[in-house]
């Protein structure tokens, strides 16, 4: 199979063939390979310190090793319960050159959710970090796991473990020599995916989906090179994230900063002014909390390059306005859990704010309306995507698998429109649009001109039933010391009415003091559905 990609923006866009892995193929032994002149160079920089590119690969068979000790068979699951440190890069990958599948979970779930991911996944070896132990161990201690083995990474200090602790295991164990032999299409790792309502979806990628994403979207359209310095906000357990801190810098013998603490603006700030990271991912309630930020740093703090959005649509005036301050773009995206990376995105040179850009090169995106068929520029239409980087099914899920993963082709969702330049803009997700005066509205439409206001740092629009009626509610949260007003609820309602069709400006608006979100900075917009 032959791909055509783009250049990295700075320069002329041109073709570029990309081979496709080998027949036989382990990502973990093709990332070893690719390094293995880089012994001495860091691969990360986390809370606790420095790992070379030798020390990241010496471990990471170490845990195959463990593994295969421990009697953990190829393509049996290991759930990866763990914070951002390299343990956790050391875990994934040790797990991939083993054959055994790793499962990377959210940190900040609940002992019920860890229970329905330890029966559904069959997890023979469960690693916890030590923040998140106590749950884990009421998880395991409820759940039917068939013996699963806990390990504890980074244990609390002054606390003695009941279970193996990682490190111990990896200094008492000897490298593995050869890793599986696995193929591009064989099963590597899992991602669960939940969306707003329903059980987690165990989401299944192989080795090959992960060497695509570096192949088509990090190299060319990031640009990321072996100098590069990366920071991302999104966690490891997040697609977004695991391309970010994982896939992209060791393809090309990047350095990855780590960060095991919540990703709040202030903790940024931290590493981009110590390490001075050149490429930064973010998502959109980041980027406006950061410039909000009374400590908000200079320009010639940072050593930034590039940087990227994703999660949700990025507003125009966060853009323009992180641009303004520290002089590097946001490149804004769209990718999924089931595509495990970007598949449209805005380019270095030529970001047009407001809108996802274009698709990635190697990818195919059609809008469809509800009878199948491709809608007219301008219109509102279900995006579907089609590349080689798309997982294979949900595991034990037939229903949800038939419903998404429709031949070639994936359904993600989501609803776009497309300009007549080729930029694509957010419309929100299928489940979130509104019928307003018999017309429908996109909450995100919305709150893009709500945010634009000089009051407002974030906007979530839902629907609301109004004598049977459907109109919009906005819950709006104010920029530090803006009061909250009756007078401010009627000046934002008339800004939204003179940059929007009448039927589409807020009837209510409600001020909160923040808007729920997923862990990985999305607005769970259900969630104040279910307020009303």
């Amino acid at each position: 199979m032959e791909a055509l990609l783009e250049s990295p923006a700075s320069q002329p866009e041109r073709a570029l063939s990309v081979e496709p892995p080998p027949a036989q193929f382990n990502f973990a032994a093709h990332l070893f390979h690719l390094n293995q002149a880089r012994a001495s160079k860091p691969a990360y920089i986390d809370d606790r310190g420095i790992t070379t590119y030798a020390q990241l690969e010496e471990q990471a068979r170490r845990f195959a090793a463990v593994l295969r000790t421990l009697g953990v068979h190829a393509e049996e699951r290991v759930l990866l319960v763990m914070q951002d440190s390299v343990e956790l890069p050391i875990a994934f990958l040790g797990a991939l050159y083993a054959g055994v599948v790793p499962v990377v979970a959210n940190t900040l779930l609940t002992s019920a959710d860890y229970v329905y991911m330890l029966t559904h996944s069959h997890a023979r070896v469960v690693i916890a970090s030590g923040a998140v132990l106590p749950v884990v161990e009421q998880a395991l201690s409820a759940a039917d796991h068939d013996g699963c083995l806990l390990i504890v990474s980074q244990p609390p200090a002054g606390v003695a473990p009941r279970s193996p602790v990682l490190s111990e295991l990896l200094d008492a164990a000897t490298a593995a020599l050869k890793p599986v032999a696995s193929g591009g299409d064989d099963i590597a790792f899992w991602l669960y995916s939940s969306g707003s309502t329903g059980k987690p979806k165990g989401t299944v990628h192989t080795h090959a989906n992960l060497y695509w994403t570096a192949e088509l979207y990090g190299k060319p359209i990031l640009g990321i090179v072996e100098s590069d310095v990366v920071f991302s906000a999104a966690k490891l357990f997040f697609a977004y994230g695991l391309g970010n801190g994982l896939t992209f810098p060791l393809s090309v013998g990047a350095t990855a900063v780590l960060m095991a603490e919540r990703p709040t603006a202030e903790a940024i700030f931290a590493r981009l002014t110590r390490h001075k990271p050149t490429v930064f991912y973010g998502v959109p309630t980041l980027y406006a909390s950061m410039l909000a930020a009374p400590n908000l740093p200079a320009r010639a703090d940072l050593a930034l390059r590039i940087c990227t959005s994703a999660g949700e649509a990025l507003p125009r005036e966060i853009g323009e306005r992180f641009t303004a301050h520290f002089g590097a773009e946001i490149l804004d995206g769209i990718g999924s859990t089931e595509m495990l990376h970007i598949f449209l995105s805005n380019r270095a040179g030529h970001v047009e704010y407001g809108t996802t850009g274009r698709p990635v090169p190697g990818y195919d995106v059609e809008l469809r309306d509800e009878s199948g068929h491709i809608v007219a520029d301008g219109e509102v239409g279900d995006l579907f995507i089609k590349g080689p980087s798309a997982a294979l099914m949900y595991w034990s899920n037939r229903e949800k698998s038939r419903a998404t993963f429709l031949g070639e082709w994936i359904r993600s969702g989501d609803k776009y429109r497309r300009l007549p330049n080729g930029c694509y803009v957010y419309a929100g997700r299928s489940d979130d649009m509104l019928k307003v005066s018999g017309q429908y509205v996109s909450p995100v439409e919305v709150e893009m001109v709500l945010v634009q206001h000089d009051a407002v740092l974030e906007a979530a629009v839902v629907g609301v039933d109004h004598g049977g009626l459907v109109k919009t509610r906005a819950f709006v949260v104010l920029k530090r010391d803006i009061a909250a007003s009756g007078t401010l609820a009627d000046e934002l309602k008339a800004f939204v009415k003179e940059r929007l069709a009448p039927h589409k400006y807020p009837r209510d608006i409600v001020f909160v003091d923040d808007l729920p979100k997923t862990a990985t900075g999305k607005i769970q917009r259900f969630k104040l559905r279910e307020q009303l």
